[in-house]
């Protein structure tokens, strides 16, 4: 079933989105008549606001709200990553698909505040203690080229660093470098010797001011924080109410901040008065507690912007709340104006705004929607088209034209109050429709960075909309052309309409069912690959690219699929090499004398757009020599994770638990209970089962606990049987030192000897959230720790308890396990095994 654009109520309500260049929203707003009177007052207002942070969630959606509703300014939000390397509390989903999680989620952010969003190419690459380790991984060079792009595109007056540049190593290294790199653009930006090829495409700008937005929590307490001094500081209360919402601006910016459902960041609304501080970095103090003060956000500040002020000004006089249309032509008097003056930055902007506001007011409504949700080079395609002018504004469309190909629709009407106007136009796909998946997963790129080669799409949040219908209207007497993305759309039994992208897809896709192949033994495996045809009666040949030492049989398939969106599954049989060894496998479609080796990714979730995707469809094959006791494991998913999967491929069967339904006789059945990464943080059934887990483990079983954050969850209880205190302590080097404490201990002995040399090839981190205090029962098996840091010895602890075994571990085996880490494997197979060694002594 699929799922809705964005949430429904919150656009019917207050309908905060606007369409801007960084995308057209697909779902027609539906903004009231004091919404729109708050969008013809941000007309008058020419001011911008930059927001610079790390990570999405790392924004002040307070700010931000305040600077876009009460100020009017233009506001944006500048992610220098799109969270890629964070984890995932609603799925499994992890690394770049994750990211495409969190960028829509900070679109919906976004479209609930009022602003707007862009990136940098920076790749999230996982926690960094320190912006030298950061900057280093990310190019810093690029990244802060990055930096000026999104000053000299965005033009901001004001720029807003949300952490401090001053304290290197102090917190988060992502967090420090997205303020030093702020600060050192703020100058570059303005120098045309500096990335002098961004001036192909762009201007030099000079932003007026730069802040830090800090707080209490920066100065160590609020008794700090009191006694600090504050000259430099501008207070603002940011706890508006607005009526034309029925909203504080603290409710807007909690429902913006709930947007973040992976990380789990639901928030409460609440009301009153809210200071926020803003410290003076760059540019003159201002006089007053307005970051603005002294510079001219008004038509004044553009040649020929005296005549749109005159305008405007009728326009918000003479504004009729119960007829919102009269405004109608004095706005197409506006757009007329607006086309005249020379900034072509505010022409731009405030043409789009205008436009909007002419839609709103009129109530005209314009859809462009496919027959089908995607296509391919070839597929004809029929549009739905649909006008109606909900007003008595005089409104008349001249034609329509479908725009990568130029194709004019013959269709000139005038439209009447309230009658709606169709028609219908086919037209073929050719090479001028561009492929719409995101634009910076098309190349492969590297740890820190993503590679962009079209450098003006460096900074957008999306693949721009460019399949679209330019609507050549005429309205009140001036020629305004406005354009709609191609939709599909249908009717959900439960859901009612449902909005969805008109996607262009390659023309066959190919899928590999995992994403890792562990060859546990020499023996050959059958690997299935499914083939899905995007156009009908294809006919091609499927190979199954490898490297070397792999052998594949047969060499290749004849592949037919009569029908478009038909899948096919072939399979090869997969020999490994005789000893360890490390590979990948890609499946290839050769059709109509091209090659095809990606897969089709479909992320659905409730609260963003269905996400559809292309991506290198690619597996690693590992042949690992590693053995195993036990079979039959339980399993409780937590924020969830492909730990289950990955198991089964080294011979566990492994079964999902529902904590609900956990009882003595059902855990009696298992060698082994494993519970998933914060099952303790996010699961409340865990505290009421926990008693019986640990009955389980006394009566002889295995309980392995893997990591929980402490702090931002609360007073975590895990339950251990001993005392244990969780920590932030976490090890974020890959390649750090691991030392084997306790060389004797049957954990890293049986069934799989482990060795140092078990610990290399490891990926993003170590592990993360140890425990920093034990009580004595727990034996310390592993000790590691990031250069110039203490030792930590609570990556890994095993104590008995009763006649089993307990385990908590914050190695990130979530990560390490579906990378194919050979070493990962063997030690969780070990910690499956623990207990079992007497039983392997008694059998020999």
């Amino acid at each position: 079933m699929r799922k809705s654009t964005l949430l429904t109520v919150l656009f019917l309500c207050f309908a905060f989105a606007k369409i801007s260049a960084q995308g057209i929203t697909l779902k027609p707003k539906k903004p009231t008549a004091s919404k729109i009177y708050e969008d013809i007052k941000k007309l008058n207002f020419l001011g911008s606001v930059l927001y610079v942070a790390a990570h999405p969630d790392d924004e002040n959606t307070t700010a931000i709200s305040y600077f876009a509703n009460t100020v009017k300014a233009r506001t944006a939000y500048l992610s220098l990553t799109r969270g890629d390397g964070g984890q995932n509390i609603i799925g499994p989903e992890l690394r770049e698909l994750l990211g495409i999680i969190r960028t829509q989620e900070l679109l919906a952010a976004r479209a609930t505040d009022g602003g707007e969003q862009r990136f940098t190419r920076a790749n999230d690459f996982g926690y960094s203690k320190h912006p030298d380790e950061t900057l280093a991984i990310w190019n810093k060079d690029e990244v802060l080229g990055d930096v000026v792009w999104a000053i000299r595109t965005f033009k901001p007056d004001v720029i807003i660093n949300r952490f401090d540049h001053r304290s290197p190593g102090s917190t988060h290294g992502h967090h420090t470098s997205s303020a030093m790199l702020s600060v050192e653009a703020y100058d570059l930006a303005g120098d045309a010797s500096k990335y002098p090829k961004q001036l192909e495409y762009t201007q030099t700008w000079q932003p007026s001011r730069q802040f830090f937005n800090t707080s209490w929590w920066f100065y160590g307490s609020r008794e700090n924080f009191e006694k600090a001094d504050k000259s430099k500081l501008v207070n603002i209360d940011v706890g508006t109410y607005y009526p034309a919402y029925g909203l504080s601006n603290t409710e807007i910016s909690a429902l913006s901040r709930s947007q973040h459902k992976s990380q789990g960041f639901g928030n409460t609304g609440r009301r009153g008065s809210d200071e926020t501080y803003f410290e003076l970095l760059r540019g003159e103090m201002p006089k007053t507690n307005d970051i603005f003060e002294g510079i001219d956000t008004s038509w004044n500040r553009v040649k020929g912007g005296a005549t749109v002020q005159t305008i405007m000004n009728n326009i918000i006089a003479n504004y009729d709340f119960k007829n919102p249309a009269k405004s109608v032509s004095a706005l197409a008097q506006a757009y007329t104006a607006v086309q005249k003056i020379e900034d072509a930055h505010w022409k731009a902007i405030k043409s789009q705004e205008i436009q909007d506001l002419i839609i709103a007011c009129s109530g005209l409504y314009l859809e462009a929607a496919s027959d089908i949700a995607m296509a391919t080079e070839g597929d004809e395609i029929t549009l739905n088209i649909e006008a109606i002018n909900r007003s008595d504004a005089n409104i008349a469309i001249n034609k329509a034209v479908i725009t990568p190909n130029n194709q004019t629709i013959s269709w000139s009407t005038s439209l009447s109050n309230n009658e709606a106007e169709n028609t219908s136009a086919k037209f073929v796909v050719d090479s001028d429709f561009k492929m719409t998946s995101a634009y910076w997963l098309r190349e492969e790129g590297t740890l820190g960075m993503y590679n962009v080669e079209d450098r003006r799409l460096i900074g957008k949040p999306e693949t721009p909309v460019t399949n679209t219908v330019r609507f050549d209207l005429t309205v009140a007497g001036v020629p305004i052309s406005i354009e709609k993305p191609i939709v599909y759309k249908y009717n959900d039994r439960v859901k009612g309409e449902v909005y969805e992208p008109f996607e262009i897809v390659p023309a066959v896709s190919a899928k590999v069912d995992s994403k890792i192949f562990i060859f546990a033994k020499a023996a050959p495996k059958k690997i299935p690959i499914t083939i899905t045809a995007h156009t009908a009666n294809l006919k091609g040949k499927v190979f199954l690219d490898h490297s070397a030492g792999w052998t594949i049989q047969p060499e290749s398939f004849d592949i037919s699929i009569e029908n478009k969106n038909e899948s096919k599954e072939v399979i090869f049989e997969v020999t490994p090499p005789a000893g360890e060894n490390e590979g990948f496998i890609i499946p290839r479609v050769t059709y109509n004398g091209e090659d095809f080796n990606r897969e089709m990714v479909q992320i659905d979730y409730d609260h963003i757009p269905l996400q559809t995707l292309f991506l290198p469809s690619k597996a690693k094959v590992v042949r690992l020599d590693i053995k195993r006791e036990g079979n039959y494991i339980g399993y409780i998913q937590g924020a969830g994770d492909a730990v289950p999967e990955n198991l089964e491929q080294i011979g566990y069967q492994v079964a999902t638990l529902d904590p609900k339904t956990i009882t003595p006789e059902l855990l009696s059945q298992f060698d082994a209970v494993v519970v998933g990464i914060r099952a303790y943080n996010v699961v409340e059934e865990m505290q009421t089962k926990q008693p019986l887990l640990l009955d389980y483990v006394e009566n002889g079983g295995t309980l392995i606990a893997q990591y929980n954050t402490s702090g931002r969850w609360g007073d975590t209880k895990i339950g251990a049987p001993y005392e244990l205190s969780l920590s932030r302590d976490r090890v974020t080097d890959e390649n750090s030192e691991v030392r084997i404490l306790a060389k004797d201990h049957p954990l890293v002995n049986f069934p799989n000897k482990l060795t140092e040399k078990d610990f290399e090839g490891w990926t993003q981190e170590r592990g993360l959230y140890f425990p920093d205090e034990w009580a004595d029962e727990y034996t310390p098996i592993l000790s590691m720790n990031d250069k110039g840091e203490t030792a930590k010895d609570g990556s890994l602890l095993i104590a008995p308890y009763g006649k089993g075994q307990y385990i908590y571990t914050g190695i990130s085996f979530f990560r390490e396990l579906p990378a194919g880490v050979s070493g990962a494997y063997k030690l969780f197979a070990n910690m499956l095994s623990v207990g079992k060694e007497k039983q392997e002594r008694i059998k020999q």
